[in-house]
């Protein structure tokens, strides 16, 4: 069974939700992630797809999501501020363009962005883009269409807006906000002609066929990369005490997420520092293309020069940015 869906794979038809849980069952963990690496080989060779964030709205969200740091129903002891000062951000786009990152991102807090203040961030990516030219992408939420077309003018060529979870678990961790609200602004931003850049959370207490439903969600959103990031539980979120994901189911789920989204970049986001070294090599050789490298927005990150390494130990290589 492995075999015939790693050959559909091979040729860009996914897997179903329903033939991943299969495999799951059937099959080790190592037997999955060779499978899926043939497939990530494939469609996207042995350049690992790079990116980082900035936190340029900090706490305060009036969302309920069960999981966040920066929910304002959470205690969590985070900064909390309204505008990154520019050249802090300034300063973040550049480290970033002399490392090699290949994309560099503001992120914010809350359900979206004033439509006052897109223009503040309008003019930041403007000058980011003058100075560096570093590929733009932003996450501001619940946006508009013309708001979604400024950010477009502006340089911004990606929009990252995560589903979080399935559809059917979705409600469970949030309550003020709905999955078809995203879809409607993923929707939204490839109308003005961004990229998308939607995935979730593992973790979180979602059973695997659920977990795998994102998978075929994201996909089926238009994503063209899907970041997977693993449940860190923050001290004072309704998630903090959730039981951590073992090291081998998390190896699996990156594998059978390939199997399902073929041709995109998976990509290691939150949560991996946890991960021993070798679970993190086998992720990259099981199916994962992609890294958010530095820090998250609430929570400590690999170091750059570290990720380099692993991805060099790894087999990947660096590709010189245009």
């Amino acid at each position: 069974m492995l075999e015939t869906i790693k050959q559909k794979a091979l040729e860009g038809i996914p897997s179903t939700v329903d033939e991943a849980l299969e495999l799951n069952l059937r099959y080790t963990a190592d037997e999955l992630a060779d499978a899926a690496d043939e497939v990530r080989l494939k469609f996207c060779g042995d350049v690992i797809d790079t990116c980082s964030i900035v936190n340029a709205r900090s706490g305060r969200c009036t969302e309920d999501c069960k999981w966040c740091a920066q929910s304002r129903y959470h205690s969590t002891g985070i900064d909390e501020y309204e505008f990154v000062p520019e050249a802090e951000a300034m300063h973040a786009a550049r480290l970033n363009k002399e490392a090699g990152v290949r994309r560099y991102s503001l992120v914010t807090s809350g359900r979206k962005v004033a439509p006052g203040d897109i223009k503040r961030f309008c003019d930041l990516y403007r000058k980011v883009d003058a100075e560096t030219g570093i590929y733009m992408c932003a996450s501001m939420g619940l946006l508009n269409r013309d708001e979604l077309q400024q950010l477009r003018q502006a340089g911004v060529r990606r929009y990252h807006c995560n589903l979080e979870t399935s559809a059917s678990f979705f409600p469970s961790l949030c309550s003020t906000h709905t999955h078809e609200d995203k879809l409607r602004t993923i929707k939204a931003a490839r109308e003005v002609g961004m990229e998308i850049c939607c995935g979730g959370i593992i973790g979180m207490g979602e059973s695997m066929r659920q977990r795998l439903e994102l998978a075929e969600e994201a996909r089926e959103a238009g994503a063209v990369s899907i970041p997977i990031n693993i449940l860190n539980p923050i001290k004072g979120t309704m998630l903090e005490n959730v039981p951590l994901i073992g090291e081998e189911e998390i190896v699996r789920t990156v594998a059978l997420f390939r199997l399902i989204a073929p041709k995109l970049t998976l990509r290691f986001a939150g949560g991996r520092m946890r991960l021993s070294k070798k679970t993190m090599s086998r992720i990259l050789r099981g199916g994962m293309n992609g890294a958010l490298m530095g820090d998250m927005l609430t929570t400590v990150g690999n170091g750059v020069a570290e990720d380099k390494e692993l991805f060099h130990d790894t087999g990947y290589r660096e590709e010189p940015l245009s």
